[in-house]
């Protein structure tokens, strides 16, 4: 989530006054949504809160046994919070603050991959690699390149070999929310190689960074970013509301393509592919609002398939989306992040139906 106050000198002087970093803030808070939901969906649980956690982004994981984690990262607590994806319920936190391999300072993005899961850390600028279900320690890289780091995306190249996408959302001056000189904007997403050795050596190489410089496709205030290598396509999102916030569309090659999703009401956040098949099937994207706007939008062509909103559901950072049955979701589920101390879970075919979206998105 990159807000949380920026109201005036008052927000500038309580930062100066903090004795951590500030936090990556962008505008001031959700406005009342203007944009209407074509259709509410209840969720199917939300969890207990945990006031202090201040969870930010999510991956669900399937273990052994046939249940499923959704492993969530905890800024404030600096730490790994893991639920039952079918029940919501609490199962247990993983790591603590530090700087030593296994700890954390402020982790913020989070990915998997097969049994690998990847956690960026803001204030200890690298990303971390563990190996599932045992959360063991594999190594940490990218400090010497990372100022910033929030989003991650992760994808397959070659047997063996991942490609590991890292927003980087570096500012001039934190506190006063001073964008760096365009020109440095091309270094916005850095994409890493990385192999995980027999014995579990982890290698990983920095391989170049990108991102626009020109207005239109600059990456301003980043965190989201998801990837559709089938489509050659990259959505980032684009935060800074004093320019529109919104998702850039880019390839997978780290170009602008010349075009933008609409201007969110609020905070363009999470967002997550939906696969109903090998090309076809919608994007999910966060509007930062209370309540949170789900925007939906075809897969291959961007178009607008509808906006839906939960119940209760509100002020979402993160949402992970897992399209393969579950005991309680046969057709899988979106989780999303609650108002900073909550999970919750929408059925995939209560959004569908709702939406009216494609039939074979909902078996």
């Amino acid at each position: 989530m990159i807000r949380k106050c920026l109201i005036g000198g008052l927000c500038a002087a309580l930062l100066a006054a903090c004795s951590t970093a500030p936090l990556h803030t962008s505008t001031p808070p959700a406005p009342a949504p203007k944009t209407a939901a074509d259709a509410i969906v209840p969720e199917a649980w939300v969890s207990e809160p945990v006031p202090g956690d201040e969870l930010d982004s999510l991956v669900a994981w399937p273990t052994e046994d046939g249940s499923v984690w959704l492993i969530a990262t905890a800024k404030a607590t600096h730490h790994l919070a893991l639920y039952d994806a079918d029940t919501g319920q609490r199962l247990r936190t993983v790591g603590g603050a530090g700087s030593a391999v296994g700890q954390f300072n402020r982790p913020n993005g989070i990915a998997v991959f097969g049994d690998l899961l990847f956690v960026a850390e803001r204030d200890n600028h690298r990303i971390q690699a563990f190996r599932l279900p045992e959360f063991a320690p594999l190594g940490a890289f990218g400090a010497d390149a990372l100022r910033a780091p929030y989003g991650l995306w992760v994808h397959e190249t070659a047997p063996g070999e991942l490609e590991l996408l890292v927003t980087d959302s570096f500012m001039a001056d934190f506190r006063t929310m001073t964008l760096p000189p365009m020109e440095e904007l091309d270094g916005r997403v850095k994409r890493f190689r990385v192999r995980v050795e027999e014995g579990g050596k982890l290698e990983a190489s920095l391989v170049e960074q990108f991102g626009d410089t020109g207005p239109a496709g600059a990456l301003r205030m980043v965190e989201s970013i998801a990837g559709d290598a089938v489509h050659d396509r990259l959505l980032i999102a684009e935060e800074d509301r004093r320019v529109g916030s919104t998702l850039r569309d880019y390839s997978l090659a780290g170009r602008y393509r010349g075009h933008s999703l609409p201007t969110f009401d609020a905070d363009a956040e999470g967002v997550a592919l939906w696969a109903c098949s090998a090309e076809d099937g919608y994007w999910v994207a966060v509007d930062q609002l209370t309540p949170t706007r789900f925007r939906v939008f075809d897969r291959a062509t961007l178009a607008s398939a509808g906006v839906f909103s939960g119940h209760v559901t509100a002020n979402t950072d993160g949402e992970t989306i897992y399209a393969m049955p579950t005991k309680r979701f046969p057709a899988g589920a979106l989780f999303a992040l609650h108002n900073d101390v909550s999970l919750a879970a929408f059925d995939l075919r209560d959004i569908g139906h709702a939406l009216k979206l494609r039939e074979d998105c909902l078996r």
